[in-house]
């Protein structure tokens, strides 16, 4: 499989037509519709319904268009990444971020690195955690703030923090009846919305596993893409989720937050970056966490000395 094969497929998911993504692509339509079919004997599986007029995916062509369409525009803000780069001749820095640390205490830290390196372009790529270890080991970002733990032998993870995680609940919710804080027993027959759907694992099988560990399974009946598609899903009555504290920052009117009765629950905020990478850039995202918490009236992160 080779990235014209995702761009055929998405012009003709897109265009549903192979005319007119020919067109679009600027090639003839018998080698468009062989690439097509090719990509499809590869696959194993039929991404198109060409009976139907104009062309339709099939659910594995869905779910396969929304992967290339990724895949896609990451290689594109790779390539203005790099064209930038060439044209400012500064020092540059990319920060590849879960979308959920957005809420916590990262702007400040970026606003905190930016006044401390004017000179330095600065760059914000979100991506999950397990995105996060590819793209550093790729070198296409320099450092990542995610909240999943597992080791690298490549890569040196610092937790920063342990943030609490509540639950968020529609307005008219029956649990809201109650006083006080709920418990993940009380939360384990509510429809639970989860995130992000991939890939995994992910703070999705965080959530799952505070449920498991209790001996309970939870009652998931949606996977969203992101935590802004949860919130979005709970407003609507949806389920209910369990998110970062920090997420109550979002003030919507429609949604309640309460904390969990269970102490200790929470998820971890963690800094990924490359063993051996000493750039002046990095050792100021440090200095910059460390004089933030001490700011704050936080003991600063082990392992940023």
């Amino acid at each position: 499989m080779e990235l014209r094969h995702l761009r055929y497929f998405a012009a003709v998911a897109q265009e549903g037509s192979f005319t007119r993504a020919a067109e679009r692509l600027h090639v003839a339509q018998p080698p468009l519709s062989r690439q097509i079919q090719q990509l499809e004997e590869e696959l194993g599986l039929v991404l198109l319904d060409r009976d139907s007029r104009p062309l339709r995916t099939t659910d594995a062509g869905r779910l396969f268009l929304e992967q290339a369409v990724q895949v896609l525009e990451r290689i594109e803000g790779m390539k203005v990444m790099m064209r930038r780069l060439k044209q400012s001749g500064r020092p540059r820095f990319v920060i590849g971020f879960a979308a959920s640390t957005i809420y916590a205490a990262l702007p400040d830290l970026i606003r905190r690195f930016r006044a401390a390196a004017p000179e330095v372009e600065l760059s914000l790529v979100e991506m999950v955690s397990l995105e996060q270890i590819a793209a550093l080991k790729e070198n296409r970002i320099d450092v990542g703030f995610g909240r999943i733990r597992f080791d690298d032998p490549a890569l040196r993870r610092d937790v920063l923090r342990e943030e609490p995680l509540v639950v968020a609940l529609p307005r008219a919710h029956h649990l809201l009846a109650q006083e006080g804080k709920l418990s993940i027993t009380s939360l384990a027959g509510e429809p639970l919305i989860i995130y992000p759907r991939e890939p995994r694992p992910s703070y999705a099988d965080q959530v799952i596993s505070l449920f498991r560990d209790r001996g309970l399974e939870p009652n998931v009946v949606h996977e969203a893409r992101e935590l802004q598609s949860a919130v979005g899903l709970v407003a609507a009555e949806v389920g209910v989720a369990i998110v970062p504290a920090s997420v109550q920052r979002l003030r919507r009117d429609d949604i309640v937050y309460r904390e969990l009765a269970e102490p200790g629950i929470s998820s971890p905020i963690i800094m990924s970056r490359r063993i051996g990478d000493h750039s002046p850039q990095l050792a100021l995202m440090s200095r910059v966490i460390i004089e933030a918490y001490a700011a704050w009236g936080l003991p600063a992160p082990k392992g940023l000395g």
